[in-house]
């Protein structure tokens, strides 16, 4: 007896429709499945056979064949443990067959019957939407991910006993309903600016940087405060749209990252370590899944020790900040990945940690600086648009008791210049500053006379790329808007060539 029922797989962020076939036959009793498994797909006759006999229900001692459709895509994880065990059963008419058709089903077995949560239900969610199918049924930890996409309906399901339930009477079981707060809550951040004592030249250079969505780079010696900026930097930046929150949710629920959360609603803060590879930053795999530079996606990749990273894991950021995106290719699949981050990088201001710690700026040579500096290439460093010296803080402002301004005082400024940005690029896909072309700049980066000479003398002085020419600007059209002002002015441009003035160094 064959018997069809509907599950998904993954592919990148994105899900894709499996036809879980059964087929029940007189034969050796066997049990084998097609349709390129990986180890853990294979495994599933195991954990199958035993949750049906432990729950009291017969396995057939036949020969049993799973086909997995489409054939020819590579299909992986425990998911499809519900479906095949289903499956089984739909061949001993112990439900109405017709009843399988009008839904999608995701769960991972324990032995005893359980189900367990799997990775991707809200792509899976948006394809069972796609395909008109009725509803969803995933296990109750999955339940608040899948909710999110509106229009489906949604069961959440503890075990295979309620499964095959809810199968034989759909119209007693109500689909999940959750108040907007419970599955998208408002995001509340542990930390805030007004704990950083001091560095209000660095806090200034974060905003303009959070304002225009700018990359940023911060030399300083250690115990300066480096990582402690960086970590504060989400909590200024403008709260996530529900376009973003399900762009993020998604991207964390491919890798299993949600926990039993209905979404993402705080900016992702993501601070891999020095010896990630490239395929950890960016993405890898057989089956290729999202790196650091995905699972930042709308929010802020920092990079401590910045000249720690091997240099061809650096090199592999260039796509993803200039394209927003990443694309992994392999021999028989292309995916890719939306990657659109705040890069933080911080560093040492020369390879021995201990100097500038007591002494001035001079206590590293400019010989020592570049040598250090050189580990970076040239093309990474004119991608980050704004770099910064991040000096040891003094004892007085330790010590001081003066309220520093909060992280809330500060984001309200900077979703003032965001508004005014989505304005100016409305009808494009540009969101901030930091993402205009050439084009965009020429319109909305005018400079007078005064400016053009100014940026003369600094192109003279510092030798300035065109590619940090162009930045500059970005970041001047950011300071105007934090001011609120349509036409770039020489103040605004002058601070913006102070945020690039390491570049002497490189």
């Amino acid at each position: 007896m064959l018997s069809k029922i509907y599950s998904s797989s993954l592919m990148g962020v994105d899900a894709y429709l499996v036809e879980v076939e059964v087929d029940v036959s007189h034969g050796m009793p066997s049990f084998i499945t097609v349709g390129l498994p990986d180890a853990a797909v294979k495994e599933s006759k195991e954990r199958v056979r035993a949750a049906l006999k432990n729950c009291g229900y017969h396995f057939p001692p036949k020969k049993i064949t799973v086909n997995l459709s489409p054939a020819d895509r590579k299909k992986e994880g425990p998911s499809f443990d519900l479906p095949i065990a289903l499956g089984i059963l739909a061949c001993s008419d112990l439900f109405p067959s017709e009843n399988m058709n009008k839904f999608l089903f995701l769960g991972e077995l324990t032995l005893d019957g359980r189900l367990k949560p799997v990775r991707g239900v809200l792509p899976s969610a948006v394809l069972a939407k796609e395909k008109k199918l009725e509803g969803i049924v995933v296990p109750k930890e999955n339940e608040k991910e899948a909710v999110l996409v509106e229009k489906i309906k949604v069961y959440g399901m503890e075990n295979i006993v309620q499964t095959i339930e809810f199968l034989r009477s759909p119209e007693n079981f109500s689909p999940a309903k959750y108040k907007k707060e419970e599955i998208i809550p408002s995001p509340s951040y542990s930390i805030d600016f007004r704990d950083v004592k001091g560095q209000n030249h660095v806090k200034r250079a974060l905003e303009v940087a959070a304002a225009g969505a700018h990359n940023v780079l911060m030399i300083g010696p250690p115990g300066a405060g480096k990582t402690m900026l960086a970590r504060r930097i989400a909590t200024i930046l403008p709260p996530m749209t529900f376009d973003e929150i399900i762009e993020v949710t998604k991207i964390h629920s491919v890798a299993g990252l949600l926990h039993g959360k209905g979404a993402v609603t705080e900016r992702p803060f993501r601070a891999p370590h020095h010896t990630i590879s490239d395929a950890g930053l960016i993405g890898g795999g057989h089956i290729p899944k999202p790196g650091e530079v995905s699972l930042a996606h709308n929010g802020v990749l920092f990079l401590d020790e910045l000249p720690e990273f091997q240099r061809h894991v650096l090199e592999v950021l260039r796509q993803p900040l200039e394209d927003g995106m990443v694309t992994i290719s392999r021999a028989s699949v292309s995916v890719t990945f939306p990657s659109r981050f705040m890069l933080i990088a911080a560093m040492n201001p020369c390879e021995d940690i201990y100097r500038g710690l007591t002494k001035d700026d001079f206590d590293c040579t400019p010989a020592q600086r570049r040598k250090y500096y050189s580990k970076i290439s040239s093309p990474l460093l004119d991608r980050i648009d704004i770099q910064i010296e991040v000096p040891a803080v003094k004892f007085k402002e330790i010590i001081s008791e003066r309220e520093e301004e909060s992280s809330n005082e500060i984001r309200k400024r900077v979703i003032k210049a965001r508004n005014i940005q989505l304005h100016r690029f409305q009808g494009k896909k540009i969101f901030s500053n930091s993402q205009m072309t050439t084009k965009e700049i020429k319109k909305f980066c005018k400079i007078d006379e005064n400016c053009k000479k100014l940026m003369e003398i600094a192109i003279t002085k510092f030798g300035f790329s065109a590619r940090a020419y162009d930045r500059i600007l970005k970041v001047a059209r950011t300071i105007a808007d934090l001011e609120g002002v349509e036409s770039i002015k020489a103040s605004h441009l002058s601070e913006a060539i102070q945020y690039r003035i390491m570049d002497k160094y490189w």
